[in-house]
């Protein structure tokens, strides 16, 4: 694989990758994919990594996958169907499946085109600031296929079934305003302050208490899917646990003196 292909960077325990193939609008090539996913094993086992920034180089987010790999695929055997997507599908599941047990903050800097896959990678992602420049779309269905990277998971728990549905169905584009109507992203940005205000947000939350971030994200996600019950086991569970860390006791102490914490991941 190009070691280029995805771009790792820490600045101030931001993780940030970047998707490098900006003449080709970053799609995913089967060596992007497992560029991603070693990316991003390599942030999840680094403690001083305490958010993750996930961009794209030029002037696209990402564009989907790679069609040209697509094509060449139609010309292979096609052995047997339950085989066939086997050899490609894993690294986008296991990308997937860390991105949400990672134990800190996800941010996708979507600086332009954010289509198919590409939209689905962002979905994937915890938060989402945009360009006022990016474009959105479920984008498959105009190659005749249905969404793949948890668009059919990622997409209804925030705009609900039925516009999830028009959006999957039709594969229509939508701009950054739309997306923030929506509720797909959280904030829109002029396209001259976008990297600027994408890093310091990173930089915020990489500067915030590490575990008790990380045990909310897990029962943000978590708690969805159980009833309320479960859900307050889980809050009490993760409170008990983040008692004991130097950052809540940091953050006590902080309030009590009346000045701002200094917390350290810990």
């Amino acid at each position: 694989m190009d070691a280029d292909i995805v771009k790792i960077e820490i600045d101030a325990h931001v993780g940030m990758l970047t998707l490098n193939r900006p003449a080709r609008l970053n799609a995913l090539s089967d060596a992007m994919r497992e560029g991603i996913l070693s990316a991003l094993q390599g942030f999840d086992a680094d403690p001083e990594v305490r958010a993750v920034l996930v961009t794209g180089a030029g002037r696209a987010f990402c564009a989907g996958g790679d069609v040209k790999q697509m094509r060449e695929r139609l010309d292979a055997p096609a052995g047997p169907l339950l085989d066939r997507p086997r050899r490609r599908i894993p690294a986008n599941v296991h990308v997937i499946q860390l991105m949400r047990r990672m134990g800190v903050p996800i941010i996708a800097a979507i600086n332009g085109p954010a289509v198919a896959a590409g939209m689905n990678l962002a979905l994937a992602c915890d938060l989402r600031i945009a360009s006022d420049q990016a474009i959105f779309g479920e984008a498959f269905v105009k190659r005749g296929a249905p969404p793949a990277w948890g668009g059919t998971y990622f997409l209804p728990r925030l705009v609900g079934p039925a516009k999830a549905s028009e959006l999957i169905f039709s594969g229509d584009v939508f701009d950054a305003a739309e997306a923030l109507r929506l509720g797909i992203v959280n904030r829109v940005v002029p396209h001259e302050r976008f990297w600027e205000e994408a890093l310091g947000w990173a930089r915020q939350l990489a500067a915030g208490p590490t575990m008790a971030i990380g045990l909310a994200k897990r029962n943000i996600y978590t708690n969805l899917d159980v009833g309320l019950a479960a859900a307050l086991d889980n809050e009490t569970y993760a409170i008990e646990a983040a008692r004991h860390s130097e950052d809540n006791a940091e953050g006590i102490r902080s309030f009590v003196e009346k000045r701002e914490p200094s917390f350290k991941g810990r």
